[in-house]
């Protein structure tokens, strides 16, 4: 298990942890521990925040807080982001809209879908409570990951590649029992945390992976890596503002 652990860390962060042969394969069968990894980098970025917190605007804290996150991903999902952006403003078959993600120029699509996710993602964490900004970015961070298991879940491959390995290992025999420890993982640790603001995070990110892998199914047939990566971002941002919107309301 502590390999499985290491490897999912060296494949969603850039923390120094060697990558071995078996990365590839013990985060595809490891993919239900990804809200544990989330939880991490959550935390890592919820003590900077409110470091900085301490001498810095909150606007300022906010987009350096985004950038901190960023960065300990690689800017891995980052990418799927642009690219979903890319395709699904495409015009034509499934086929067309794969083939322009698949392009390496970053189109208006994207572009456009990546300045407002990361502007609104920036200006949400500024508008967190600098009391509870460690605990409130754990939560969504765990719900950016979780967003990724729900959607391997319920979506399927577009074609062969390395997203494919982790739809299959979410289907089949182990699909369900890994969903639902992925599921037990997130809210319990994200409701003694915020208690119903962390039910709400996670609820949102539930149907927000849903919607995602509709979208992604109406456009291009099924989930391909670049869905997922954009699903976490998106996740991300829905969460934070649902988190905002609860905590106001209550």
């Amino acid at each position: 298990m502590l390999r499985e652990i290491k490897n999912l860390l060296s494949f969603l962060t850039i923390l120094p942890f060697k990558m071995d042969e078996n990365c590839l394969t013990d985060a595809a069968k490891g993919m239900f521990l990804f809200p544990l990894i989330g939880a991490l980098i959550g935390l890592l970025t919820g003590v900077f925040a409110w470091v900085t917190s301490q001498f810095l605007p909150s606007l300022v804290v906010g987009a350096l807080a985004l950038g901190v996150l960023l960065l300990i991903t690689g800017l891995h999902h980052a990418d799927g982001l642009l690219d979903f952006g890319d395709g699904v403003m495409a015009q034509g078959s499934a086929e067309r809209k794969i083939e322009v993600m698949h392009d390496q120029l970053t189109g208006a699509g994207g572009l456009t879908l990546g300045i407002m996710t990361f502007l609104i993602t920036a200006l949400s964490i500024a508008a967190i409570n600098m009391s509870t900004i460690i605990a409130s970015l754990v939560v969504v961070e765990i719900a950016a990951k979780l967003s990724m298991v729900i959607g391997a879940w319920a979506g399927k491959a577009v074609h062969k590649g390395m997203s494919s390995s982790f739809i299959e290992a979410m289907h089949g025999k182990y699909g369900n029992a890994r969903l639902i420890v992925a599921l037990v993982i997130s809210f319990g640790i994200a409701v003694p945390l915020l208690w119903l603001e962390g039910v709400a995070v996670m609820i949102v990110a539930i149907v927000t992976s849903l919607i995602m892998v509709g979208i992604s199914h109406r456009h291009f047939k099924g989930v391909t890596g670049d869905v997922l990566g954009a699903t976490n971002e998106l996740t991300r941002m829905v969460a934070l503002i649902a988190l905002l919107a609860v905590v106001r309301w209550v």
